[in-house]
């Protein structure tokens, strides 16, 4: 509601200005996000820990099949006719208690599977903030340098999800994508280079 508003009023004051006399630059910042070298290392990253999670599911996976063989065969043991009683009774009870740590594995597996979905989430969530928050540096520093008056993100969408700007006049205002994303790569590793690791948190360089 925040951002349709600030459009608004934005486009009003733009209008009563008279667009003519403004400096107007747009960006496609789907298309800047998804060019983003950073945005790609970043997806790797994500994929590789999507992938060791599910690994780690698998292990576990593979554990329970275990337990539920070894429960199995305690049961038709439990259930011979040619063993005595007493031994019958051994492989019931060795049964109840493997039945008992097949339950308990089952809802570590649940809460394991929702806890690192929701890791994996919030991971996504806070990697994409932080790729915004430096993209939206490059973009004001570039408007400043260039003396736009307003930029606009032509890829916004208001609430309904009907974008924003609906038409521009042709030359009415500079597209300023590709320069932000040639700012934004300027500093790339050259393919195939390991991309540079962050220093840990509470660390300083001497």
């Amino acid at each position: 509601m925040i951002r349709s508003a600030f459009f608004a009023l934005t486009l009003a004051a733009t209008a009563s200005l008279q667009a003519a006399d403004l400096k107007i630059g747009v960006i496609d910042m789907s298309k800047v996000f998804q060019e983003f070298h950073k945005t790609k290392s970043a997806a790797e990253k994500y994929k590789t820990n999507y992938e060791k999670a599910g690994q780690e599911m698998q292990e576990r996976q593979t554990a329970y099949k275990n337990l539920a063989a070894e429960a199995q065969k305690l049961q038709k043991m439990a259930q011979d006719p040619i063993i005595t009683p007493e031994q019958r009774n051994k492989h019931a009870a060795e049964l109840g208690e493997k039945v008992k740590e097949i339950r308990s594995m089952e809802m570590e597996m649940q809460e394991f599977a929702e806890r690192r979905q929701t890791q994996l989430k919030q991971e996504d969530m806070q990697i994409r903030k932080g790729l915004y928050e430096e993209i939206l540096v490059v973009v004001r520093d570039k408007g400043k340098a260039d003396s736009f008056d307003i930029v606009f993100d032509k890829t916004g969408v208001s609430l309904s999800t009907v974008p924003v700007i609906l038409h521009v006049k042709e030359g009415a205002a500079v597209d300023m994508t590709d320069q932000i994303i040639v700012e934004l790569n300027k500093n790339a590793p050259p393919p195939g280079a390991e991309p540079a690791k962050p220093e840990p948190a509470g660390e300083t360089k001497k």
